[in-house]
């Protein structure tokens, strides 16, 4: 025990700007005493530098105030995010404050052959290949999703299901690369029949004591016919089994088939979309004929109320230098018309033993990019996430990063919610376990620890906009 706690202090002690704990100096004099029972404070929960998304909280103000118009949020991260455990819980939060104005972004993520958010089901009778942000650049087009979803067949359909009925819409954009014209849309199927002459069907069970000839002249066939239909190669025949008896009759059948009718697409710079105003919760997704092949980027649904769009994207393994690869999925981030962005990557740069300095140069890259499209959107940055290495050892990188991150929040224009500490910061991880908060290998989190960030987050953010609004009274 001495000999942990030996190492924690060393670790702890090694980064000279990580976030302040309280440590207990007898610590390193007791054996009995655990790392997990050095106490912890947690900080007001809120977010700071909160000016540099004044724009936003003005925004949030007339919506509350007018009731109208939509507001648009963008929580970027890797698999604590592509599950929608988090990102779900702040959605339902906001919205049941601010109303709700759809689903917003959401992507096939099982046709990729990996996890995503429970609320919105798809099915598809195609194959479909595809690349992402973690693999190495190919001229795959990658895009919003972080994955590319592409399909060379000319007949498949996607089945889009809204399994919410909070989810249900009447606006759907598909984004493809270069928002190219490659998908049609069908919001039912009619189902075609017609009648053809087809040869009759004609079969004899074999009785006892029947032989070929016997039955080949009861249906006036020869045995030659008799054994050509059935693949005979001898006479012998055996009592109980079936044959087919030739037969130049014709009888009528009923063919039924399914046809989609496809809708008319609207389309602007950054989507081709499709507006009703009947509320939908299914539609489908079809080829158009005219395409060699079809990469879809991603798709958004909305519905005809005011109130918050909170869209969640992530990618399993995702780092800030992995989007940064990507100019078309900062390109394409316009299609969400982005009111406020939420960065929270960190995780596996964390495992990578990224130094602070170059996570920091990422960070801004990555602010620098989202700012290139001036789509006038606001930032704010979430600290990563406080984890274990081996189950064991303290994360101190994601400690490095989250005081990075707040020192320079001002400097860079960005506001900061700090997760790190919210959740308890270097010595959490342990407390979170046994709170039934985390997964076993101490990085990941459980669904309630999910759903405890995003209490967390839409606390803070509710938190922020109410002094917002006090100060403008």
């Amino acid at each position: 025990m001495r000999n942990k706690l030996f190492l924690v202090l060393i670790l702890l002690f090694s980064l000279p700007q990580m976030h302040a704990q309280v440590v207990d100096s007898t610590l390193v004099e007791t054996d009995s005493v655990e790392v997990d029972t050095i106490p912890i404070i947690i900080p007001e929960n809120g977010i700071q530098n909160p000016m540099a998304i004044s724009a936003f909280l003005e925004k949030l103000y007339k919506l509350e105030k007018n009731h109208s118009g939509k507001i648009n949020i963008v929580h970027i991260g890797d698999s604590h995010i592509q599950a929608d455990l988090m990102t779900n819980r702040v959605r339902e939060s906001l919205q049941a404050f601010f109303g709700n104005g759809g689903r917003g972004f959401i992507f096939p993520h099982s046709l990729a052959k990996t996890n995503g958010s429970w609320d919105v089901k798809f099915t598809s009778n195609g194959s479909w290949e595809n690349h992402r942000i973690v693999s190495s650049v190919n001229v795959s087009k990658v895009g919003l999703s972080g994955i590319a979803l592409t399909s060379r067949n000319d007949d498949f359909a996607i089945e889009l299901n809204a399994k919410e009925q909070d989810n249900f819409f009447n606006t759907i954009k598909i984004i493809t690369p270069d928002n190219e014209d490659t998908f049609n849309i069908a919001t039912a199927k009619r189902t075609i029949s017609f009648e053809s002459n087809v040869p009759k069907s004609i079969t004899h069970k074999i009785k006892n004591g029947e032989a070929l000839s016997i039955i080949a002249d009861k249906y006036n066939v020869s045995i030659a016919q008799l054994k050509k239909a059935n693949g005979l190669k001898n006479d012998r025949i055996r009592a109980g089994k079936t044959l087919k008896i030739p037969s130049n009759e014709m009888q009528k059948k009923k063919i039924e088939r399914s046809e989609f009718i496809p809708l008319p697409l609207l389309a602007d710079d950054d989507s081709h979309f499709y507006v009703t105003q009947e509320r939908l919760d299914k539609i489908y997704l079809l080829p158009n004929k005219t395409a060699n092949n079809c990469t879809l980027n991603g798709i958004v649904i909305e519905n005809n109320d005011p109130g918050i769009i909170y869209h969640n994207i992530g990618v399993n393994g995702a780092k800030l230098s992995d989007y940064n690869k990507y100019p078309m999925f900062f390109e394409q981030l316009k299609a969400l018309q982005p009111d406020l962005i939420v960065v929270a990557l960190g995780t596996n740069e964390s495992f990578d033993k990224m130094k602070s300095e170059d996570y920091m140069i990422q960070l801004e890259l990555f602010m620098q990019n989202v700012r290139k499209q001036e789509t006038g959107t606001e930032i704010l940055v979430a600290t990563p996430s406080p984890s274990m290495f081996r189950r064991k050892i303290p994360n101190v990188y994601v400690a490095d990063y989250a005081q990075k991150i707040l020192n320079v929040a001002a400097e860079n224009n960005y506001a900061v919610w700090d997760m790190y500490a919210q959740l308890g910061g270097l010595y959490g991880v342990t407390r979170n376990y046994r709170q039934g908060f985390m997964a076993g290998d101490r990085v990941h989190y459980s669904k309630a620890g999910y759903e405890k960030q995003g209490d967390l987050l839409s606390d803070a953010i509710l938190a922020t906009f109410r002094n917002y609004k006090n100060s403008k009274q």
